[in-house]
């Protein structure tokens, strides 16, 4: 009798465990099976589950030694009566030829009621990344053979337009010149806007297109290191754009003023650098932290004007 009951036991588990496995399946693609080196390498993962399993998302990057990941897109989620779907996005290269076999990936869950995290693995995939074709033996060519344009009345007129143009431009600076020395002429008064002011603007307006909230963090970073190096370029007469960033803090710290940011600049410009170079997947506290420490740079090196017009200033407000 006891044995009898171990048994239905025994089948009960098989079977709750087995209804469970139905309540999240996972399924990974590649967009073909075939590829050339240097060719972008798009990875889908899907995942289907009843709303109460919380999804924590699959592990990709450690598993894919020898890929470069160019990017990851934000997991798009959609949910349908008792049902939610997430997809998981990943773009991939290989810089050299070879055949390769992607392992099953674990995506991590939680059923409701659970204490510790479960796994379900995807299956494994595989492709071919193939070398470019070259022919050695072939006479290096011409991408494109040069374009011979035929000598028409076309580009006849056009050239007598430009000819006419210049003429014109010519007598304008001639009668420009006599009235001048007929008289004065007062000269259009330039407003020039203050480097800070316009830094804090262009800082403003990178917050508003929320680059690193739609997964193009690489291009945030080097918008928001290059607005701090063009404020550098026009407020301590410092070529920054076309030094690295340990010579900008070098140079900068040899300028007068600067020392209360030269620590804050040396992190700000070394985390870009690990995001731009080092591939580096930066956590969006730091994201939001860069934008505060380019602020804070421009706001302790500021040097205000005497007289700033009031609608410069309102703009950056």
């Amino acid at each position: 009798m006891v044995k009898k009951l171990l048994n239905v036991l025994v089948i009960i588990i098989v079977l709750a465990d087995f209804a469970f496995a139905q309540n999240i399946s996972v399924e990974a693609s590649t967009d073909t099976t075939a590829y050339q080196v240097g060719d972008y390498i798009h990875l889908i993962i899907k995942v289907n589950a009843e709303k109460n399993i919380s999804i924590n998302g699959p592990a990709v990057s450690d598993t894919l030694a020898g890929m470069d990941l160019i990017s990851q897109q934000p997991p798009q989620k959609n949910e349908e009566d008792s049902r939610q779907s997430v997809t998981y996005s990943y773009t991939f290269s290989k810089y050299d030829s070879a055949d390769i076999v992607i392992p099953p990936l674990p995506v991590y869950y939680k059923a409701k009621g659970d204490t510790a995290e479960s796994i379900i693995n995807t299956s494994s995939l595989s492709f071919t990344v193939r070398p470019v074709k070259v022919n050695v033996k072939e006479d290096i060519k011409d991408v494109k053979e040069p374009l011979k344009i035929p000598l028409d009345w076309k580009w006849i007129a056009l050239w007598i337009l430009i000819g006419l143009i210049l003429l014109v431009t010519a007598y304008y600076f001639y009668r420009r010149y006599q009235k001048r020395k007929a008289g004065y002429i007062p000269e259009k008064v330039v407003i020039k806007i203050p480097p800070h002011i316009a830094a804090l603007k262009s800082l403003r307006n990178l917050s508003e297109k929320q680059l690193w909230q739609k997964g193009m963090v690489k291009e945030y970073h080097s918008e928001i290191t290059g607005i701090i190096r063009k404020y550098f370029e026009e407020r301590f007469n410092l070529p920054a754009l076309e030094m690295t960033s340990g010579e900008a803090v070098d140079e900068l710290h040899k300028r007068a003023g600067t020392g209360i940011i030269i620590e804050n600049t040396r992190i700000f410009l070394s985390n870009a650098d690990l995001v731009k170079f080092a591939k580096f997947q930066p956590m969006a506290s730091v994201n939001e932290e860069m934008m505060k420490q380019a602020e804070e740079i421009v706001q302790k090196t500021r040097q205000d004007a005497k007289a700033i017009p009031d609608e410069v200033e309102e703009d950056v407000q």
